[in-house]
C-alpha cells in the first residue's frame, strides 16, 4: 500500500505510526546511499567491515532452518490486544477498540486453540519493557502498550507478565509442536532506553538508531532471548531501517545462539531451536531485495514477508484499504511470477493481514461487497484462505482471521482528526480482543465453520508436504479462476480456487495437467474421472479445491506461456518523437510519480513529461523489471492522473481518468530495459489514453 504523498496537517500530540516508517524509509535509503558511495577498494571495504563488526564473507542461510520453515503455519498474535489471562496486570490503554488487557497467561490460556488449528508456530509482537517517562501523556502510554518502542530490551514488561511466565509459554509452545518467534525491534527504540547486560547501548538518534554503531547491541538481544528463553527466532520490525550487512551479522548471531542451545519438542526429541527470521519491509519486491534478502552471491536476510502479493490476493477476494479489488485468477499468477525478482535465497511469507493492516472482514464492508449476515462474506473468506494454505513457503494467520473477524460499526476510513481517539484508523484497527472457542467466547455457527475450514487446511499442509514444498507449474489463470499443479516425488495435486461469484465448470485436459487417472477432493473426498482426455470440475463462488492426482503420466504437466508483446503500436509507442515548441492541452509539468526506486514517490527530472504534439505528452525512462504503483502528476498533486480500472499493461493502450490518493496505476514491468510512457489529452485538456511501451 502506498502512504499519503502529500504530509496531512499535524494532529495535536497524536504519533502517526505511518509518518514514522514512511520517515524511517526514506532515512535509511539516504543512510544506504551514503555507505554505498563512501566504498572504495575491496580490501578497504574489508577492513571496514571487519571493524564495525561486519562479516567480511558471504554468510549463506542455514539449509536446516530453510528446509524446516518451508511449512511453517504462524500464528500472530498482537499481545495487548490478544487475551486477558490475568486480571492483575494489563496495560489497560493501547490502539485499536480492544481490551487493551492481553498478556502472556492469555496466550498460554490460548495454545490448546491454537494448536487445534493446525498451525506450527506463533509470533508475539513486542513483550520487553516499555518504560513509562515522568510525565508522559495518554498518547506515550498507547504506544508503550504496542511494545514497539522498547526501553528495556532484556525485561519483560511486566504489565505482560514476568519471566517465569514468559518461559512457561514457550515451554508450553514447544510441548504442543509450536515454534515461537518473537518481535525484534532493532531499528528504533524508546527515549529512555537503558544498557544491556554487557553495558552496551544503542548509537545515534532513537529512530532510527545508527549502524554500524548500535550492531552489537542488538546482535546481543538477539542472541539473549534465544539462549534464556530458547526461542526460534525473530519477526523483524521496519527491517529497511538496518542496514544488510547487519542484518547478515545479527543472523549470524542468531544462528550461533541456536546451535547453542536445545529444547525437548513435541516428540520427546532434543532440537535446536530453528533460528527463522522474517523481515518486515512493507514495499514492493525490488526494494525487497534491496534493503532485506541482499544478492546471491551475498544473502542478507533469508525471508520476508510478501506484502506484494498480500495486496494482490486482498484485491480479488476482497479489496485493499483504498477500496480497490475486482480481480481475478492472471492478477493472483502475475503476482506470484514477481518472485523470480527476487534472489534464490529468498523465502516470501505469505499473509492477508496484521496489526497494521485493515481486517479482511471490515474490507468486504468497505468494498460493498458483503457483510457477516451474507453467504458471500464467508465464501470469499474461504477462497483467500484456501490460496494462502496453496501458498509455496511458510505462510502466517493474523488471530481472529480463522473466524471471519471484523470490527463492528466499522468499515470506511475514519477520520485522520479522531480516529485515534476511537481505536478506528486503518494502522491499529485490526487489533481487536481476540475471540477464541471455549476461552474468551463461544463462536456462532459461521464463525465455527471456518474455523474448522481452516484446520482443514493446515491439516492438509501438514499431511502433503508437496503444498509448501512441490514444484509449482501455473496450468490457467484468468478473470474467473487460479489454477496451479504442484508436484514432488511422492506426490502430484492441483489447487484451484474460483476468482468470481458464480458457479462454474472448468473443463480440463488430462495432458495438460499431467493426469492419466481419478483425482480426489483432498477436502472433500469427491472423485472425479477421466472422460474422453478430460476432467469436468465445478466450482461454486470462491470456493477452492486441492485435488490429488492419483496417477500422475510419466510425460509431467505442460506449461503453457503465452506470447506477449511489451512494444505497442503508434505514435504513443514510439520513443523516439521529438519534443515540440507548440503548447499543448496541458500548462502544468506532469511527471510518473512512483514507488520506483529511483524515485520513491518523489517528482524527479527524469519522469517529467515533455509534449510531442497531437495532444501527447512522453517521458521515457530506464526502468528495472518489478512491479509498480504510481499516479501521473504535477509537482503539488493537483492534478493527478491514473489508468481507467488502475492497472495498466505493457503495451496496450489503456483509458486516463482522474486520479486522487488511493487510486494509483499497478502496471509490471516483465523486463529491464527502455520504455515510454505517454499521455494523452483532449484539445481543453481532459483526459484520454494511457500507454506504457517498450522501447525497440
Amino acid at each position: 500500500m502506498v502512504k499519503n504523498r502529500i504530509l496531512p496537517q499535524p494532529l495535536s500530540l497524536i504519533p502517526s505510526l505511518s509518518y514514522l516508517r514512511s520517515a524511517a524509509a526514506v532515512a535509511v535509503a539516504v543512510s544506504l546511499m551514503g555507505c554505498q558511495a563512501s566504498s572504495t577498494t575491496n580490501e578497504q571495504s574489508a577492513q571496514t567491515a571487519n571493524l564495525q563488526g561486519y562479516l567480511t564473507q558471504p554468510y549463506v542461510c542455514d539449509a536446516t532452518m530453510m528446509d524446516q520453515s518451508q511449512d511453517l503455519r504462524i500464528y500472530q498474535i498482537m499481545v495487548e490486544s490478544f487475551v486477558n489471562g490475568d486480571d492483575s496486570i494489563g496495560h489497560g490503554t493501547g490502539y485499536g477498540t480492544s481490551h487493551h488487557k492481553g498478556d502472556l497467561q492469555g496466550i498460554i490460556d490460548s495454545l490448546d486453540y491454537i494448536q487445534s488449528l493446525g498451525m506450527n508456530a506463533i509470533w508475539l509482537t513486542p513483550i520487553f519493557h516499555s518504560i513509562p517517562a515522568e510525565g508522559q501523556n495518554h498518547w506515550a502510554d498507547r504506544l508503550d502498550a504496542t511494545g514497539y518502542f522498547t526501553s528495556n530490551y532484556f525485561a519483560i514488561d511486566p504489565r505482560f507478565g514476568d519471566m517465569e511466565t514468559a518461559k512457561a509459554l514457550v515451554d508450553a509452545a514447544h510441548a504442543k509442536g509450536m515454534y515461537v518467534f518473537l518481535d525484534g525491534v532493532f531499528g528504533h527504540h524508546k527515549e529512555n532506553v537503558v544498557p544491556s547486560p554487557q553495558d552496551r547501548l544503542p548509537a545515534g538518534k532513537s529512530n532510527p538508531v545508527d549502524y554500524p554503531q548500535s550492531l552489537a547491541f542488538y546482535q546481543e538481544v538477539a542472541s539473549y532471548w534465544v539462549k534464556e528463553l530458547k526461542i526460534d527466532g525473530w519477526r523483524l520490525d521496519q527491517a529497511y531501517q538496518v542496514p544488510p550487512q547487519a542484518w547478515k551479522a545479527i543472523r549470524k548471531s542468531v544462528d550461533d545462539a541456536s546451535k547453542s542451545v536445545t529444547y525437548t519438542n513435541a516428540a520427546g526429541d532434543q532440537v535446536h531451536p530453528l533460528g527463522y527470521m522474517v523481515a518486515e519491509i512493507w514495499n514492493n519486491e525490488n526494494y525487497i531485495t534491496q534493503t532485506g534478502y541482499g544478492s546471491d552471491d551475498d544473502p542478507a536476510l533469508c525471508s520476508a514477508f510478501d506484502f506484494p502479493l498480500r495486496y494482490r490476493v486482498l484485491e480479488t477476494f476482497a479489496v485493499n484499504e483504498n477500496a480497490n479489488g475486482g480481480k481475478g485468477g492472471e492478477w493472483l499468477a502475475e503476482g506470484l511470477s514477481l518472485h523470480s525478482l527476487y534472489p534464490d535465497h529468498a523465502k516470501p511469507n505469505l499473509m492477508l493481514g496484521n496489526h497494521d493492516l485493515v481486517r479482511i472482514g471490515d474490507l468486504l464492508q468497505r468494498g460493498n461487497i458483503a457483510n457477516p449476515q451474507q453467504p458471500e462474506y464467508w465464501q470469499r473468506h474461504r477462497g483467500a484462505l484456501s490460496f494462502l494454505a496453496a501458498y509455496n513457503g511458510p505462510i502466517t494467520l493474523y488471530y481472529g482471521e480463522e473466524v471471519g473477524d471484523e470490527v463492528p460499526n466499522f468499515a470506511d476510513k475514519a477520520s485522520s482528526d479522531i480516529c485515534a481517539l476511537q481505536g478506528y484508523c486503518d494502522d491499529h484497527v485490526a487489533r481487536s480482543s481476540a475471540k477464541i472457542d471455549g476461552v474468551t467466547t463461544t463462536l456462532n455457527k459461521q464463525q465455527g465453520q471456518l474455523r474448522d475450514y481452516v484446520a482443514s487446511l493446515m491439516s492438509l499442509r501438514a499431511e502433503h508436504p508437496v503444498i509448501a514444498k512441490g514444484k509449482r507449474t501455473q496450468i490457467k489463470a484468468d478473470d474467473a479462476v487460479f489454477i496451479d499443479h504442484k508436484q514432488d516425488a511422492n506426490e502430484a495435486l492441483l489447487y484451484m480456487v474460483s476468482t468470481q461469484e458464480k458457479p462454474q465448470i472448468q473443463v480440463l485436459q488430462a495432458a495438460d495437467i499431467g493426469s492419466q487417472g481419478e483425482m480426489v477432493d483432498l477436502l472433500t473426498q469427491q472423485v472425479f474421472t477421466l472422460a474422453n482426455g478430460e476432467y469436468r470440475i465445478p466450482l461454486n463462488g470462491f470456493e477452492g479445491r486441492f485435488l490429488a492426482i492419483k496417477q500422475p503420466s510419466k510425460s509431467g504437466v505442460i506449461a503453457k506461456a503465452a506470447a506477449v508483446s511489451l512494444t505497442g503500436e503508434g505514435f504513443m509507442a514510439q520513443c523516439d518523437n521529438p519534443t515540440v515548441e507548440e503548447k499543448g492541452p496541458r500548462a502544468e509539468t506532469l511527471y510518473v510519480v512512483g514507488d520506483f526506486a529511483d524515485s520513491g514517490w518523489q517528482h524527479k527530472p527524469q519522469r517529467a513529461y515533455q509534449y510531442k504534439g497531437s495532444n501527447v505528452y512522453q517521458a521515457v525512462v530506464d526502468e528495472k523489471a518489478g512491479a509498480y504503483r504510481m499516479q501521473y502528476a504535477s509537482k503539488d498533486w493537483s492534478p493527478q492522473f491514473t489508468a481507467e480500472g488502475l492497472e495498466l499493461k505493457v503495451g496496450q493502450e489503456a483509458k486516463l481518468a482522474y486520479g486522487g490518493y488511493g487510486k494509483d496505476t499497478a502496471v509490471t514491468i516483465p523486463q529491464d530495459g527502455r520504455y515510454v510512457w505517454s499521455l494523452k489529452f483532449s484539445d481543453d485538456g481532459r483526459p484520454r489514453e494511457i500507454m506504457v511501451s517498450k522501447c525497440q
